[in-house]
Formats: C-alpha cells, sequence, structure tokens
C-alpha cells in the first residue's frame, strides 16, 4: 500500500453529496480560505489539480475549494499526530459544522483520522506500528468495528521463518481507506464500490503559501 493523504474539511452536512454537486468553485473564495487557514502567510495562486493526485501535496502546497455547503483542503501541515490539537482558528472556521480530518502515510503506515460536530471532538484516531496508539477519544465509528474485533488481521509471510508479528491487530492503511471512504466518500487504494464518488473529476485550487 502506497496511499498518503492531508485532508481536512469543513461541511454543513454530508460531505460527499457537496462533493459530487455541480456548484461551481471560484479561486478568489479557495484563496479567501486559504488565508483564513494560513492567517498572515503570504499565498500566491499555483495551478489547480485533481483530488486524487493531491491529497499528499508538497510541503509548501495548499489545494482548497469551496462549494455549496462545504469546504475541502489538502495540506500537510492541516493534520496532526494528535488530532485533538486543531488550532483554535480552525474550530472558529468549522464553528456550527462538521470537521473532518484524515491523515496517512504509506512510509511508517501512519493513520490519523477525526470528527467533529458543532465544535465538539466525537472521534479522534491515531496510531501507527512503530509508535503505538497516539491519540484515540471517543466510540470506534461503524466503519472502524470490524478492525477492532480481529475481522482484519495482518498476515506474515510464510516465506519469512523469522518474520516478527505486526505490531497492531490490523494495517493502518487498510482501516485508513475504509475511513477515506466514510469520511470523503472516496479511496486512495484498492477497489472503488459503485456509490464512490470520482475523485478525479473534484478539481482544486492550488496556492503556494509561505
Amino acid at each position: 500500500m502506497g496511499a498518503k493523504t492531508a485532508l481536512l474539511a469543513f461541511s454543513d452536512g454530508d460531505l460527499r453529496s457537496a462533493l459530487i454537486s455541480e456548484s461551481p468553485s471560484l479561486q478568489i473564495e479557495a484563496e479567501r480560505l486559504v488565508h483564513a487557514v494560513h492567517p498572515g502567510c503570504e499565498v500566491t495562486p499555483s495551478e489547480d489539480e485533481f483530488l486524487t493526485r493531491l491529497s499528499f501535496p508538497p510541503a509548501d502546497r495548499t489545494y482548497a475549494r469551496v462549494l455549496a455547503g462545504a469546504e475541502i483542503l489538502c495540506d500537510r501541515r492541516l493534520v496532526l499526530d494528535r488530532p485533538s490539537e486543531l488550532p483554535e482558528h480552525l474550530l472558529r472556521l468549522g464553528e456550527g459544522r462538521r470537521i473532518l480530518m484524515h491523515g496517512m502515510h504509506s512510509v511508517n503506515d501512519w493513520l490519523c483520522f477525526a470528527v467533529w460536530e458543532n465544535g465538539t471532538l466525537i472521534r479522534s484516531l491515531s496510531l501507527s506500528p512503530d509508535g503505538g496508539i497516539t491519540e484515540n477519544i471517543g466510540e470506534p465509528l461503524v466503519f472502524e468495528r470490524p478492525f477492532w474485533a480481529g475481522e482484519h488481521p495482518v498476515e506474515t509471510d510464510p516465506d519469512w521463518e523469522d518474520e516478527e508479528p505486526y505490531p497492531l491487530s490490523f494495517h493502518p492503511l487498510e482501516m485508513g481507506e475504509e475511513a477515506l471512504r466514510a469520511l470523503y466518500g472516496f479511496v486512495r487504494e484498492g477497489y472503488p464500490h459503485p456509490d464512490d464518488i470520482n475523485a478525479d473529476a473534484v478539481r482544486l485550487h492550488g496556492f503556494i503559501v509561505r
């Protein structure tokens, strides 16, 4: 598995519905959002890109789209090892709405995701095989339950006699794909479901942020 993500979204309801809508996205609106997310920073418009190709952008880039009832951002600086430490100004941006965070990195099998409703953190999970469970707040969401129940064990390779058991009872990136589908409506790897959104068709505006 080689997927990486760095996603933050604010929505009035179901984000999936907003992403599949045909509502236009204006660069000027996206730029205002980026300024609000990175106050005091220099923001320069850059090239646009599609969601599947930029879910883990370069370190100085932010990609954003403003939709009817939702905003989505791709930015490494917006996902945290401890999602509960989301800065106050971002919580204010999502006041009265749903906030969704999703981050994963295939180099170290790290996963984090979190959900806030009306300013209250409902669920936060961050874990990796090396670091263990960094944060585990709230009750597991529906898509998580089979993983915690042991239905997705990491199989050892029979050709590697000295292979150590995987430190976690499931693979974080496998759960991460299900989290991405449940929260954002698409996956980075694996087979899409019939009702998954076509992330190749979701264009975001690009910005260099320094």
